[in-house]
């Protein structure tokens, strides 16, 4: 991977850096009335000014972060793009983890990874399969070694979330009872797996990194456009902001399933993966349309692959140590959806090495379905 450097920017030069790097900075004007609403005590009003405020600052941190690795390394780059490359759900849902939403918490990161394997790369089969229908081809083709390796490793992660579900219903005999011998017994599978799935992330990052890092290069040319003492300033600064933000969006989420009758499952399943997942989906699809499908695989798969070894896990044992006792439980419906996606994505990406726009269609019309299920169907848990 080449590196191009240009002079060092003003600070001029660097504010329009920053603001024209994508059009959805225009929603940036959202931040300060986020501050506002918080005041005004608007539930409603708190939730949706945040929500669009927190999609530019999530593409800033993408930006920062890309630019703070140029040059430094291919471990410390990976090391960076573990901490930030899905910082946006990481900071969402540390702060509603400590504040006792653990079921937006679970819903946020089962439907991370449910928007990033159906709908971003839905998205660049669908989108790249029209483009390539101007030059007279039918199919895209791409590496499928390297997205069997990534889709295998989803289907681990796929396991330690259904295995918790099945050992429930194999003790009681009912998913829905809460008695505090299966939520103890639970849990401590939900600890063990967790630390299961971090080994499993740190062999995964090895065999990306070293053994077979040939199977995952890519062509593509990072250009440092800012200083990296500017990119760890806008790094530091964007997350100070998310941080605020995401506070204020979580506070009013409570307000929002009381008065507009939401539940915690859809927002946390459908709604906010929207704020985490709105970069990477620009980026993929854009990738996608240029017919360079390694890589926009590499990019859709590699963030469901890293929230489902990495945030999750993290999360679980970061619950475990400040008392709130998150667990890889979900209800059966969900961990069913689950299991679809990640069948369906598996079989697309491994079989053939090829995709055209219909099985994106596909992929998305799954996810769609979905969501229209979580939106009407009574969910049970939502605490």
């Amino acid at each position: 991977m080449s590196e191009i450097i240009q002079d060092k920017p003003s600070l001029i030069e660097f504010f329009k850096k920053i603001i024209f790097s994508s059009k959805s900075n225009v929603l940036l004007l959202a931040l300060p009335f986020g501050f506002i609403a918080h005041f005004l005590k608007n539930e409603i009003l708190i939730f949706v000014i945040n929500f669009l405020a927190i999609i530019p600052l999530a593409q800033l941190l993408g930006f920062a972060t890309e630019q703070l690795s140029c040059g430094v390394g291919q471990i410390l780059a990976a090391l960076l793009n573990v901490t930030f490359g899905n910082a946006v759900e990481l900071i969402i849902s540390i702060i509603a983890l400590t504040k006792g939403q653990i079921r937006v918490v679970q819903a946020s990161v089962l439907g991370s990874v449910l928007s990033n394997i159906l709908v971003v790369l839905g998205s660049c089969f669908l989108f790249g399969g029209i483009t390539i229908l101007k030059e007279g081809r039918l199919e895209q083709n791409f590496d499928s070694t390297a997205a069997q390796a990534s889709s295998s490793v989803m289907t681990l992660a796929c396991i330690a979330l259904i295995v918790p579900a099945a050992f429930s219903l194999a003790i009681d005999g009912n998913s829905n009872n809460t008695l505090s011998t299966t939520d103890s017994r639970i849990l401590n599978l939900s600890y063990g797996s967790s630390v299961v799935l971090f080994v499993i992330y740190i062999l995964y990052l090895y065999f990306q990194l070293k053994t077979h890092k040939d199977l995952f290069q890519t062509e593509e040319n990072e250009e440092l456009q800012i200083s990296k003492y500017l990119a760890l300033f806008l790094l530091v600064t964007v997350t100070v902001l998310m941080a605020f933000s995401a506070e204020f969006l979580v506070s009013s989420i409570e307000g929002v399933v009381t008065s507009h009758g939401l539940s915690k499952t859809f927002i946390g399943l459908v709604l906010l993966p929207i704020i985490g997942n709105a970069a990477e989906h620009a980026t993929s699809v854009k990738i996608a349309m240029k017919d360079r499908m390694d890589f926009a695989i590499s990019v859709a798969v590699g963030s469901s692959t890293q929230i489902a070894l990495f945030v999750t896990p993290l999360l679980v044992i970061l619950g475990w140590i400040i008392g709130q006792p998150m667990s890889l439980f979900f209800l059966p419906f969900e961990t069913v959806c689950l299991f679809i996606a990640v069948l369906l994505s598996n079989y697309l990406v491994q079989v053939y090495g090829k995709s055209n726009w219909l099985e994106g269609a596909l992929l998305i019309a799954t996810y769609l379905i979905m969501a229209l299920a979580f939106f009407f169907i009574l969910i049970i848990i939502n605490k």
